[in-house]
């Protein structure tokens, strides 16, 4: 019989009012212990919506950035005793149906994270409506972060992802950064710690409600991220 794992689902949300009703009613509660959203310091009603929605509702007073807000949910999700962590960006970009197979995966032995990747194919990318911009730099960085990590992903850079709570226990996201470049940290720190990698592709759906930072901070997240497989390569370059 197959051992049963507590799931938690944690969304780190800013200003996610519009697409969190969506998102949350598509995630599988028959696979789903709980679901914690961790608001960091919204101007919009997404507090009294999660609330209204049974959610787990944990508040920042202040906005922090979304690695602070991470930092918050993985912390909350291993108190409440989850053994499966899924992070799912409250944006509905990503489908919350896939789910049950990040579990599953999990669940089954096969990996220790599993990835929600963006990127089958050119055409299926830009299709769905991810710019032109972002995903060229998508691929650039993925290119960088493998080489750097010896690692084979199709994506580096996705929103919806999945931990046992070993891997969160065991690698120190508390001093990563508070900023966006804390999801590039975290997925170092899992290689470095030789944990399981796997991937599942997921559709691309961007829309005008959908969150996404702007080109400016798309451009320093590209350089910190860059910076971050640079220090790892020097690390580890003759390991």
């Amino acid at each position: 019989m197959t051992e049963m794992l507590k799931v938690i689902v944690v969304l780190p949300a800013y200003n996610a009012a519009k697409t969190l009703e969506q998102t949350v009613a598509d995630i599988p509660r028959d696979c789903v212990d709980e679901i914690i959203l961790v608001d960091d310091g919204s101007r919009d009603e997404t507090v009294r919506l999660a609330e209204s929605l049974g959610l787990t509702v944990i508040t920042h007073e202040q906005n922090r950035g979304y690695g602070a807000n991470q930092k918050t949910c993985y912390r909350a999700a291993l108190a409440h005793g989850a053994d499966i962590v899924v992070m799912l960006h409250p944006d509905y970009q990503y489908d919350p149906k896939l789910i049950k197979h990040f579990i599953g995966f999990i669940r089954d032995g096969y990996f220790d994270v599993m990835l929600g990747s963006r990127i089958r194919s050119r055409r299926e990318t830009l299709a769905g409506g991810m710019p032109a911009y972002k995903y060229y730099a998508n691929r650039f960085l993925t290119l960088i972060e493998n080489l750097a990590s010896g690692q084979n992903l199709s994506e580096w850079h996705t929103g919806m992802r999945a931990y046992t709570r070993d891997v969160l226990e065991n690698i120190d996201f508390k001093h990563n950064s508070d900023d966006f470049v804390f999801d590039t940290q975290v997925l170092f720190q899992v290689v470095e710690k030789k944990y399981r990698i796997g991937e599942i592709p997921v559709p691309v759906r961007y829309f005008p409600e959908a969150s996404s930072i702007n080109f400016s901070r798309s451009m320093r997240y590209g350089l910190a991220t860059v910076g971050v497989a640079m220090r790892y390569w020097f690390k580890h370059a003759l390991d």
